[in-house]
């Protein structure tokens, strides 16, 4: 009696940990999008491009060039085929600075019809920290897919709006039910599959990488993609710390990143000067990253030549060097 007792509660505890497991791509709901995804990732295009012509970009006007990389940026964006460019291209533009073509972007990009993209769309109107993007985020609240509601409650939630409270709550109790102390206002449709053992473990999983957003997208796949191109996370966690301390000799060493072995740290040293220099000769070091063999490096050199050009008046870097 005790042992058939012993067995049945071992055979709930194999299914439970299975489900929990399960890869992203086979936990994804409803089937038919997990299969078209799937389709998808077979025939995308690898990010390593060996046969680009590289340009003269140095005496065009910085319009001309400016125009470049607004095309790169959307080309990526509208990928039909591939939600991983499509991905990568938003992780590009929520490095972007108060820029209201990029917040149309953005906001157009949460009507994609893969959730992934969705998901990375959220993730990049709060990388921005745009305020004008909370009304169309508190809009995916309501999403059918409890990935990208619980991804725009957390996200709000970073950005001090709790319109998402009854979510995180449902998905605290691990059911469907919402805090009787909660406003109406605050409910929100909260789909059956947000408490499922499976859906839970791929939110986790997602959102402890959704750090990873920029430039090879974000969440596991991110994780899969960075260990494969053997990148040195330390290294680029190095180049955003030090970025922080604006003074010529830090600038000096993120244009040389920018020639590194490691598309990473190239990415991330270009997002960096993008970001904290506005100046020409930072411009001009980006442009020749616009012909990079990486295309998640290509895109982030687009959106940091833009946000370098587009800041007219900012404050020169330090000249002193730290004690």
């Amino acid at each position: 009696m005790h042992l058939q007792h012993n067995l049945r509660l071992c055979a709930v505890l194999i299914v439970v940990l299975s489900l929990c497991l399960i890869s992203p791509s086979s936990a994804q709901n409803p089937a038919t999008t997990a299969d078209q995804k799937s389709a998808d990732q077979k025939s995308a295009p690898s990010d390593d491009d060996s046969d680009i012509v590289p340009t003269d970009r140095m005496h065009r006007t910085v319009a001309e060039n400016t125009s470049e990389a607004w095309d790169t940026i959307t080309n990526a964006l509208n990928d039909p085929k591939h939600p991983d460019v499509r991905t990568q291209a938003l992780a590009a533009l929520g490095t972007l600075v108060n820029n209201p073509r990029g917040e149309k972007l953005i906001t157009s990009a949460m009507k994609d019809p893969d959730f992934d993209v969705r998901t990375a769309s959220i993730l990049a109107a709060g990388q921005t920290k745009d305020r004008n993007l909370t009304t169309p985020i508190r809009q995916m609240l309501d999403d059918t897919e409890p990935q990208v509601a619980f991804t725009a409650a957390t996200t709000l939630w970073k950005m001090n709006d709790h319109s998402g409270e009854d979510i995180l709550v449902a998905v605290v109790n691990g059911d469907r039910k919402a805090n009787a102390t909660l406003k109406d206002s605050t409910r929100h449709t909260i789909s059956k599959d947000l408490h499922s053992p499976s859906t839970l473990a791929r939110i986790a999983a997602l959102q402890g990488a959704s750090l990873l957003l920029g430039p090879f997208g974000f969440g596991v796949g991110a994780y899969e993609y960075m260990h494969k191109n053997g990148v040195d996370t330390s290294r680029v966690t190095a180049v955003e710390q030090i970025s922080e301390e604006k003074t010529i000799p830090i600038r000096s060493t993120l244009i040389d990143a920018l020639n590194d072995k490691d598309p990473a740290v190239r990415a991330a040293a270009a997002k960096a000067l993008g970001t904290t220099y506005h100046d020409k000769e930072v411009a001009y070091a980006l442009l020749p990253v616009f012909d990079d063999s990486k295309r998640p490096v290509r895109l982030t050199a687009a959106a940091a030549y833009i946000n370098a050009t587009s800041i007219n008046t900012t404050t020169p870097p330090h000249t002193h060097k730290r004690s």
